[in-house]
């Protein structure tokens, strides 16, 4: 009897121990990068296809984290908040819902491989981070890539293009920041977009 109320005093200590230093941390909130409806009134489509290859992300950024610049240079990362998955992936979804809704081509689609379609995009992320120029104020979201289109047959780069845009958060909040985010890259990309469908359309006039 004594073995046993010892046994289920350790019990009930191992219980209320548990209790006491459960992480009670709230977890980071998630946020998905969505591509803006293409405005006004697309026009031919261009007969190509497009395989955007997986991008590669500059040394600091490649997480799910969300980058904070500031201004010693010292990059750290929001707390609270995390994209819906590494930096490369959301980069890649963003950029073929992009150029599906902006490029017009006949079909794009995330691929590994240069050589299962007409051309193929890689993409450099340079930057992706939201700068203060002082802590208490809201930051300026600065995100630039740059890109080379290829032709699928022989691998051969055909151009290559860099676009950037610096959007200023409107508080010093994590909501008002992903929103800067979401229109910084929603511009960077539109632009590849349409500097590739360019490309591509006089590529296919040329031959």
């Amino acid at each position: 009897m004594r073995r046993l109320a010892a046994f289920a005093c350790l019990l009930l200590l191992a219980a209320c121990a548990g209790s006491l230093f459960k992480d009670k941390a709230v977890p980071p909130a998630v946020y998905l990068l969505s591509a803006r409806a293409a405005a006004g009134t697309p026009g031919p489509q261009i007969p190509a296809d497009l395989s955007i290859l997986r991008p590669s992300v500059r040394t600091g950024l490649e997480s799910d984290r969300v980058a904070a610049l500031y201004p010693d240079r010292h990059l750290d990362y929001f707390a609270d908040a995390r994209w819906s998955g590494p930096l490369d992936r959301v980069i890649d979804d963003l950029a073929v819902q992009t150029f599906l809704r902006q490029a017009n081509l006949r079909n794009v689609s995330a691929d590994s491989s240069a050589f299962t379609s007409g051309y193929w995009l890689e993409i450099e992320v340079l930057d992706f981070q939201a700068e203060y120029a002082a802590a208490a104020e809201a930051p300026t979201v600065n995100v630039r890539v740059a890109a080379r289109l290829g032709s699928g047959r022989d691998r051969r780069v055909l151009a290559r293009f860099e676009a950037s845009s610096r959007q200023s958060a409107t508080d010093n909040r994590l909501t008002a920041i992903i929103a800067a985010y979401e229109r910084a890259a929603d511009a960077t990309l539109e632009e590849i977009a349409g500097d590739v469908a360019g490309a591509i359309g006089n590529n296919l006039e040329g031959r």
